[in-house]
């Protein structure tokens, strides 16, 4: 009996390409707008892709932790730190090389990576202490936390803004405000310390899922329907909740908890049922070279982002980045500027995917 959901493997590899399109658009001006985030409260398609990421994080810890009996044993707690400490050391390679610039005042603490590192340790402590019967409990306990915090500690009558909210607070508090996220016009994360909390929420509906997989397969039972009910389920709490608690993927909300969870069963379920269930294998490979090798997928596309924006070309009476040269050049004037930002953005996505089928073929993947 198979171990593992191939289906869980194309879940991460589609939302690795969706993260890399949406990071990578030629020019942020003229990009369609289901391809940004919603600008505060609201919802688009691109604020799913992160917490699926996420989501998908809890799901393969349960296939991860399988060779240990699901014990926390002391060699569990080791590779657990280890993966935790070295999800950071990554993500600070990868945003600050080759250290040329680099200096401590304006080190971002936090960033997806560290999110992702955070939440997979807390989670993996959890699921591997507790009783899976308490599971669903401790997850609700997470999101009425949250939403608690955020009502006491923010500013009256505006405690969901974006300069009086309870997680802008905290991190000016432990961090400072150079060591913030600062393109929302003021010093803000939406990968703060606070917003944490709810994330490990996101993660923790990831292993929960797994678990129901596991349940089903072992019942001989599909899992679409349940899945799909529990789905519907929780985007409909979602949109009720958002009438007091806003969904908003910067503050990552426990409405936006909800919407990005009921909408990730039902993708996963509709995935199970069409590559387990019905055996079919349309675009798996393609999914798959960025679904087992997704860290140094992502590390790949922030890489090369970032220098591209380093090489400067002259232009005129001074000089433009080696990306907006691409889109002013070649992209705009063949396909227009919003389908030109959009065909810079596949093609990115095709360049990185290049890179990781060498890898993928040569059987070489990044784990950490």
């Amino acid at each position: 009996m198979k171990s593992r959901f191939l289906s869980l493997d194309i879940l991460r590899g589609i939302t690795l390409a969706a993260m890399i399109l949406v990071n990578t658009s030629g020019n942020g001006t003229y990009t369609y707008g289901p391809l940004q985030h919603a600008d505060w409260h609201g919802f688009t398609p691109t604020d799913l892709v992160f917490p699926t990421f996420l989501f998908m994080v809890g799901v393969a810890m349960r296939f991860s932790f399988k060779a240990f009996n699901y014990t926390l044993t002391p060699a569990v707690r080791t590779k657990i730190l280890k993966r935790t400490v070295l999800l950071f050391i990554i993500n600070y390679i990868i945003f600050y090389f080759p250290f040329l610039d680099f200096t401590w005042e304006n080190l971002r603490f936090l960033n997806v990576l560290p999110r992702i590192a955070l939440s997979y340790c807390a989670i993996s402590f959890i699921t591997l202490s507790v009783p899976a019967r308490w599971l669903t409990t401790i997850n609700i306990s997470f999101l009425l936390a949250y939403w608690a915090i955020m009502a006491l500690l923010g500013d009256t009558g505006v405690a969901y803004e974006l300069g009086s909210n309870a997680v802008l607070k905290l991190d000016l508090f432990l961090f400072g405000p150079t060591h913030l996220y600062d393109g929302n016009g003021i010093p803000f994360d939406p990968e703060g310390f606070l917003s944490t909390l709810p994330a490990l929420s996101t993660c923790l509906f990831g292993y929960q899922v797994s678990l129901y997989l596991e349940k089903q397969r072992d019942a001989q039972k599909p899992a679409l329907t349940g899945l799909l009910v529990y789905g519907i389920g929780l985007i409909v709490l979602a949109l009720i909740w958002d009438k007091s608690f806003p969904i908003n993927k910067k503050l990552w909300t426990s409405s936006f908890v909800l919407m990005c969870a009921g909408i990730d069963f039902v993708l996963i379920g509709l995935l199970n049922w069409w590559i387990e269930v019905k055996e079919r294998n349309f675009a798996n490979t393609f999914f798959l070279v960025f679904g087992t090798n997704s860290i140094l997928a992502y590390a790949i596309s922030e890489v090369l982002t970032i220098q591209m924006s380093h090489v400067q070309i002259q232009e005129g009476s001074g000089t433009t980045s080696l990306n907006d040269w691409l889109y002013w050049h070649i992209f705009e004037p063949v396909f227009g500027k919003f389908n030109g930002s959009l065909a810079y953005a596949i093609c990115f996505v095709l360049v990185c995917w290049s890179l990781c089928y060498v890898c993928y073929k040569r059987k070489w993947f990044l784990k950490v």
